[in-house]
């Protein structure tokens, strides 16, 4: 669960369709998709309706973008294979002969592989709004100091985590987060109680930043570097949340009037938060939600697989709707994200049919993409042809 959106983005309002786009290369509007195919259930891509798309070959990706795609989408093939699919969409097994081929598939022709092993559906009406999010670097130091005193916590061991598809089928794909107290499970701390010391003192901290709204904003990312004051850096990842919701704070600085249209990107906030320390600790205690991380000495970020992530090439999305591992070709009004994807994250504000954060990796034209990155088009997803098959035969 490494992402949870751009901050400043304000999701599409209606329930319509998004007009068609063009692609960035071979430009074409998407065909009208077919009457959905819809299948029984609750809160899925199934259910949502799922129409068969158009044949890949047409929509125009470029070599460039299938080969970042392909590279991400073997990353995924350890994972893809053994896991359930929350949407209802795919089975393992129906991974295993792209997989296979993906193993040793020449990467200047990528755009092939994903026609010959992949058929695009379209979840619902197709309707997609795109966010972004990258791989921040924060000033921070290990030890705690007058000019870095921001605690960064690791995981709580009191933690509690409960899959309640354990105890109910109904319930499937829900988890909560809380703490034991007298014998029930009660809410885990929020950002308020957190901020205000609730953990101090139980040697939870890995680090400490020196800028409270940066620190904030790498939480809303999920992961990220921390440059230390002897120059070396240390990376940190997401490990756990305390079970609050997200709260986007840049809309409701919008809805207020405190920021101006055009000015609720990642600094323009960033910046409303210095200007006024004890007021800015105010607004970023609106979000309860708080990020718990672990030190990461391998390769990074990692994602809700448990697998890297690539830039420009990873998505986070509802996994309800678009199996992790999936391809997802997107169409939008910002050019710098259409062409082709692959889920591999999730976020707690990336919920719902084609609502998708895209990574952008590190520095600061990462920063910059992702941090004003409010795409609206349309998006198809790429499902394995046996899980195409079965899908649309369902009655």
């Amino acid at each position: 669960m490494v992402a949870l959106g751009a901050c400043s983005a304000v999701p599409p309002q209606g329930a319509g369709p998004a007009p068609a786009v063009r692609a960035p290369s071979k430009p074409q509007t998407l065909p009208t998709p077919a009457p959905a195919s819809v299948v029984n259930g609750g809160g899925t891509a199934a259910t949502s309706g799922v129409a068969l798309g158009p044949d890949f070959a047409s929509l125009g990706v470029t070599d460039q973008q299938a080969s970042r795609a392909l590279a991400a989408f073997r990353i995924s093939c350890p994972s893809v294979q053994k896991r359930s699919d929350a949407s209802g969409l795919t089975q393992p097994q129906d991974w295993t002969e792209a997989c296979a081929a993906a193993a040793n598939w020449a990467d200047d022709k990528a755009t092939q592989f994903f026609a010959q092993y992949f058929q695009t559906v379209q979840i619902g009406n197709g309707a997609a709004f795109a966010t972004g999010y990258f791989e921040p670097e924060i000033a921070a130091s290990r030890t705690r100091s007058a000019a870095y005193n921001v605690p960064i916590y690791r995981r709580p061991d009191d933690l509690v985590e409960v899959n309640l598809g354990d105890f109910s089928d109904d319930l499937k794909g829900r988890t909560v987060r809380g703490r034991a107290q007298q014998g029930k499970l009660v809410r885990y701390y929020d950002r308020k109680e957190i901020s205000e010391g609730a953990l101090a003192g139980r040697g939870l901290e890995i680090a400490y930043a020196a800028d409270a709204a940066e620190f904030f904003f790498l939480q809303i990312q999920g992961s990220g570097r921390l440059r230390l004051p002897g120059g070396d850096v240390m990376r940190i990842g997401y490990d756990t949340q305390n079970g609050r919701g997200y709260v986007g704070i840049g809309k409701l600085l919008l809805d207020r009037g405190e920021l101006p249209r055009g000015g609720a990107d990642m600094q323009g906030i960033i910046n409303y938060l210095r200007a006024d320390p004890v007021r800015g600790a105010a607004v970023m205690n609106e979000n309860p939600s708080w990020i718990f991380f672990r030190e990461l000495t391998g390769a990074g970020p990692l994602g809700a697989l448990g697998l890297p992530v690539t830039g420009r090439a990873s998505i986070a999305a509802d996994p309800n709707f678009i199996p992790l591992g999936a391809p997802v070709f997107l169409s939008l009004d910002r050019t710098e994200a259409n062409g082709l994807w692959v889920a591999q994250d999730t976020g707690g504000a990336i919920k719902g049919a084609n609502r998708v954060d895209t990574f952008w990796g590190a520095g600061d034209e990462a920063r910059r993409i992702a941090g004003g990155m409010a795409g609206r088009g349309s998006a198809l997803l790429l499902l394995p042809r046996a899980s195409v098959a079965r899908v649309m035969a369902r009655p």
